[in-house]
């Protein structure tokens, strides 16, 4: 099997993937925050990384690719009353993404993809993205695996329909890839005192803790119907719908260069945006 894992390569090897046309780095991205009393706080990062992983084995023969070590550090102070929470804020997210974008760019990739593991990254990372990649005139693709195939998802977890929180399908992946750091003896207990009392209206926005969400365990879900069979089935499809963009040539265009001086004054007919190519 080809290596993907960038953390397990060497520099001259890194940089005969970044010398080919179209090289991909994929950055796995998720936070460092409590899981209630049965799942570790390196969850989200860890199930990121896993589908990266995965999805890199099954392009690597025709395409250029390298997956960067978990980016455990994310937006996650709506945990922090739990403990066990490490947060960043937006300008800090925004500046470290910055600098790994910048730094692919020096050694050569051509384009990123964020692969993002943790629910309160999503609008932070859409922001990050549309600026980061007319700033650097890299195509930047971020989503969340998790919402890919809402439909497949469901044929899968029986009790948890879509991703909630140290759920059914948390549970269940981090038993398919490191089954040691789950506490099953504790899915009672994640489970006993579950409390949700806010009930926010979907047309408005506001800031809402976990210790408001879910102020007893910290826990949307149901652990207890959760497998590594289950973990690995939705793996496989996180991996094949990656792979569905991976290879999506629409997403991988030349950004167009909305910045650039007098390109007011240019056509607007679609035509500004080319396929990937070397200068």
């Amino acid at each position: 099997m080809i290596e993907v894992e960038w953390a397990r390569m060497t520099a001259p090897e890194l940089r005969e993937i970044a010398m080919k046309e179209n090289a991909l780095a994929v950055l796995p991205i998720g936070s460092l925050e409590q899981h209630g009393p049965h799942l570790p706080v390196i969850t989200d990062t860890a199930s990121a990384l896993a589908a990266s992983v995965r999805a890199a084995q099954l392009v690597a023969e025709e395409t250029p690719v390298a997956v960067l070590p978990g980016l455990w550090l994310g937006l996650s102070e709506h945990h922090l009353p739990f403990g066990g929470t490490i947060s960043i804020d937006y300008k800090t997210l925004n500046n470290i993404l910055g600098c790994i974008v910048r730094s692919l760019k020096a050694i050569g990739f051509d384009r990123l993809l964020i692969v993002n593991g943790h629910g309160g990254n999503v609008e932070p990372l859409a922001v990050a993205v549309r600026e980061l990649s007319v700033e650097y005139g890299l195509p930047i693709v971020s989503c969340l695996p998790w919402s890919l195939a809402p439909e497949e998802m469901e044929k899968i977890f029986e009790v948890d329909q879509g991703c909630q929180h140290a759920c059914e399908g948390e549970t269940s992946v981090m038993l398919a890839i490191t089954p040691q750091t789950v506490r099953s003896d504790q899915f009672e207990l994640a489970c006993a005192d579950q409390t949700h009392p806010l009930n926010p209206p979907l047309s408005g926005t506001r800031f809402f803790s976990f210790a408001e969400l879910a102020p007893v365990t910290g826990t949307f879900g149901d652990p207890r119907t959760a497998t590594a069979e289950k973990g690995e089935r939705f793996l496989h499809l996180q991996a094949a719908e990656l792979v569905k963009l991976i290879q999506h040539d629409l997403l991988w265009t030349i950004p167009d260069p909305v910045w650039r001086p007098r390109r007011g004054l240019q056509p607007t007919n679609g035509n500004i945006s080319e396929k990937l190519r070397r200068p």
